[in-house]
């Protein structure tokens, strides 16, 4: 993921240094890293917006402006700065999934398909009129992390087609269909905790959504337990459960390290297997060692 990038000519606009880690120092984003190395100039305004930075920016000169991923709302004196507009590289076909997590919105809502879309940016969230807009499947298993990976490479060849048709005039901008507008909200640990009364297939796309960060969790006896790569089919070897197996949902019906792992845990209509965990504290790792360990065991319950 990149941050603000406002590339014209031998100028370029990149996020603010990331943090490293408690104690460390700040270290550049990738685009800073590149732009740095080119000789280019990089800005790192604390918060984009005052006089200072706005004359920065129009020392700059800038034909046009791309946002990516930027984690600051830019008023509309920086959007309209450069004469052909700003323009935002969005992780889904607007107007669905406007906002900050769209990747993990689409998994969570159990989507077939998204994509990116290439917008001009006004001053409402993702409501400008949208210049290009490609298709991405969803496959059902994959997660959050191989998502955003696919769509960060069909962003960048989206943004350079969507460039193209600007310079030749090759495509006007269209209005939004505002009436169709669904919300991607910011993802919080909160949201990110298990439920498992929903349903196997709801638990399966909300655990695949929250791979990685901020993760999907749940409590075991009294600690954070992350869990990663599930399954409604179970792994491959595992013996099948009994269609009439019932209890309460977050029972652990099955916890076996051998074969490589098996974890199976009830949820509102059906069994949800997975194959990798986090304890709290510790990094994340497959189901089978953490069962060797001190993991839970059948007839236990996550809560």
């Amino acid at each position: 993921r990149v941050g603000d990038d406002a590339h014209q000519g031998e100028s370029l606009v990149a996020q603010p240094d990331r943090p490293a880690g408690r104690g460390r120092r700040l270290r550049p984003s990738p685009v800073a890293e590149v732009a740095e190395a080119e000789g280019l100039p990089v800005l790192k305004p604390k918060h984009p917006r005052g006089e200072e930075f706005q004359e920065e920016l129009r020392l700059l000169r800038p034909d046009i402006s791309v946002v990516v991923a930027y984690g600051h709302i830019l008023r509309p004196e920086i959007l309209e700065l450069p004469p052909h507009g700003s323009w935002n590289v969005h992780a889904s076909l607007l107007p669905e999934l406007r906002g900050a997590a769209p990747i993990h919105w689409a998994i969570a809502r159990g989507y077939e398909t998204t994509g990116i879309t290439i917008m001009r940016m006004t001053e409402g969230m993702d409501t400008g009129p949208i210049l290009h807009q490609v298709e991405e499947a969803i496959d059902p298993s994959d997660t959050s992390t191989q998502l955003s990976l696919r769509l960060a490479e069909l962003g960048a060849r989206a943004l350079i087609e969507g460039l193209a048709f600007l310079e030749y005039g090759d495509r006007e901008p269209r209005e939004q269909d505002h009436a169709r507008a669904t919300y991607a909200p910011k993802v919080s640990r909160q949201v990110a905790r298990i439920d498992w009364s929903r349903s196997a297939r709801e638990l399966d796309n909300h655990v695949r959504a929250m791979d990685e960060v901020p993760g999907a969790w749940t409590l075991w006896e009294g600690e954070p337990l992350k869990l990663f790569s599930p399954s409604t089919a179970g792994p491959e070897g595992a013996a099948d459960l009994e269609e009439d197996e019932a209890g309460v949902p977050g029972t652990v019906v099955r916890a076996e390290p051998d074969d490589g792992g098996s974890l199976a845990v009830l949820t509102g209509d059906g069994v949800v297997w997975f194959q990798e965990v986090q304890p709290a504290g510790k990094r994340r790792m497959p189901v089978a060692a953490w069962l060797r360990g001190r993991g839970a065991e059948a007839g236990q319950r996550f809560e």
